[in-house]
């Protein structure tokens, strides 16, 4: 059997978990990271030496990594259209993917690591504003790019819709002001009718 290791508030363990509920693969998951520790002993490391969380074995594979985990177990254990089969679909889906670590990902930690996990008199309220400015506007562009579309590659849900959804969570229950994205908000809608969003996903931010 699959078994995970990260606790359940992570973005990047729900990622993994919303992957394996979406194809409804069993699994067996164990806590790990923050309070939990573990994440750096030594039988930790040996598997996963960046000492993050989630780690995944899967018979004798081990893997780190959420995107690159998502993207194997949909490839084996997924079918079309959430792996696309047709490779220009599966390709737009990555590209989101991509972009939510590369473009998305750094105003939005910073974001969430200040409202849920810093104590009051230790934020940074310049920063704060700084990263909630940019986050703004890369939402923005994911709100246009997402006209006459209902999830992020197009008619179908993906992989892709994985890691910019996770996100999207965490951008429309933090306590901030938010532009009005109206093409973002109904794909947002739209993934919190899913069964296995709401069971892996929408969990109260910590």
């Amino acid at each position: 059997m699959i078994k995970i290791w990260g606790r359940v508030n992570s973005i990047n363990v729900q990622k993994v978990r919303w992957c394996l509920a979406e194809i409804g693969l069993p699994y067996e998951r164990e806590d790990a990271g923050l309070q939990f520790g573990k994440n750096n002993d030594p039988w930790y490391l040996s598997m996963n030496p960046n000492a993050l969380v989630p780690t995944m074995k899967d018979g004798d594979l081990v893997l780190w990594e959420s995107h690159t985990i998502v993207r194997y177990l949909a490839a084996k254990y997924g079918n079309d259209p959430f792996y696309p089969a047709d490779l220009a679909i599966r390709a737009d889906g990555d590209r989101w993917m991509d972009w939510a670590l590369s473009t998305l990902y750094t105003d939005m930690r910073d974001i969430f690591w200040t409202l849920v996990r810093t104590p009051p008199e230790r934020r940074d309220a310049a920063a704060l504003a700084r990263a909630h400015k940019s986050a703004c506007e890369i939402w923005a562009r994911l709100d246009h790019a997402m006209a006459g579309r209902k999830y992020v590659a197009g008619t179908d849900f993906t992989i892709g819709d994985i890691p910019v959804g996770a996100w999207a969570f965490r951008w429309f229950n933090l306590p901030i002001e938010r532009p009005a994205l109206a093409n973002l908000k109904t794909w947002f809608d739209r993934l919190t009718e899913r069964p296995a969003y709401r069971e892996t996903v929408m969990l109260p931010l910590s």
